[in-house]
């Protein structure tokens, strides 16, 4: 099913880039294996914006965050630097994504003969300080410690630090909702501009608001894709295309009977994920954060791997989720 909206039926996308579609599990993460997949990704946005639709990018940060976390401790140990907060840990790889991104897609319509501008924004998502998730962290962040540097670590810093069998100790943070993307009004604003608008990186900067208004960060990690359908939701997108390891969804993943979909419903979805089908470690987020932008008015959501965004939105590749 296409959702390209064919000649004169210009769109509005928000493109949900997975942190894996960045660095893909087997590679080493260096800075020239990130831009070359970068790139390849590039060259189809720029495809989208000539012919003629507003694009949002947004992005994971997953294995760049923890990066970030891991040279944290690093120059913690050795140089005595001051271990920064969680949600600067966000806001850095939200620059250091934003800009690689920002780059490689101006190269690619450079490549093209378009001079569309392309601005990258560092996002504050708004949470809810009382949400039950900060009683109960589960996401695991940065990298694996022995017993010993795990309590000195959780001493020192206040975290949370569970066991992981067979692996060692790992610290693990909040995941709340998130409410309300603080720039959002900002984003709309370029993107009605002609601007395409990289935001929102890793699920945006937690942050919670005081009795004054004032904002100030948290340490959790936001869902990624749950953050950008509600960004797709609050700029009146068309189209969310959520972009992760596979090309499709699948029912009964991994099994001898393995069946990928092409086109499903709301009310297939939601029965799916009701049924256990979507676990909440892989697809499960995805599917939600699917449902919840169309049933708010979202015409349709994408869901395929890097190589196929081009092919999945003119419904050749893909799966294609749609209302009732």
């Amino acid at each position: 099913m296409a959702v390209s909206g064919g000649p004169g039926k210009n769109l509005r996308y928000v493109i949900a880039l997975g942190g894996n579609a960045i660095i893909p599990a087997g590679l080493e993460g260096t800075y020239e294996q990130q831009e070359a997949i970068t790139m390849a990704t590039m060259k189809q946005v720029a495809s989208m914006a000539a012919d003629g639709h507003q694009i949002v990018m947004t992005h994971g940060n997953g294995p760049v965050v923890g990066n970030i976390v891991l040279r944290n401790d690093a120059g913690m140990a050795v140089h005595g630097i001051p271990i920064m907060p969680m949600f600067v840990c966000g806001a850095d790889s939200q620059g250091g994504l934003g800009y690689m991104l920002q780059q490689s897609l101006q190269n690619a319509l450079s490549e093209i003969g378009l001079e569309t501008p392309v601005a990258s924004v560092v996002t504050q998502v708004l949470v809810d300080a009382d949400d039950a998730a900060f009683d109960n962290p589960t996401k695991p962040i940065g990298p694996f410690y022995d017993e010993e540097q795990a309590g000195l670590l959780r001493d020192e810093n206040g975290w949370t630090i569970i066991k992981d069998a067979g692996r060692g100790w790992r610290r693990v943070v909040p995941s709340p909702e998130p409410r309300e993307v603080v720039e959002w009004e900002a984003i709309r604003t370029l993107v009605n501009g002609g601007v395409i608008t990289i935001a929102t990186g890793g699920g945006g900067v937690p942050v919670i608001r005081d009795d004054r208004g004032f904002l100030s960060g948290v340490d959790a990690v936001i869902d990624k894709d749950r953050a950008s359908a509600l960004l797709a939701r609050l700029i009146g997108a068309d189209v969310l295309v959520i972009v992760t390891q596979v090309e499709k969804v699948c029912v009964r993943f991994g099994q001898p009977d393995e069946e990928a979909l092409d086109v499903m419903t709301v009310e297939q979805a939601k029965r799916m994920l009701a049924e256990g089908e979507f676990p909440a470690g892989s697809m499960g987020p995805k599917i939600e954060a699917a449902v919840s932008f169309l049933s708010q008015g979202g015409k349709a959501v994408v869901i395929t791997s890097p190589e196929y965004i081009l092919d999945a939105v003119v419904g050749t590749r893909g799966t294609t989720i749609v209302p009732d």
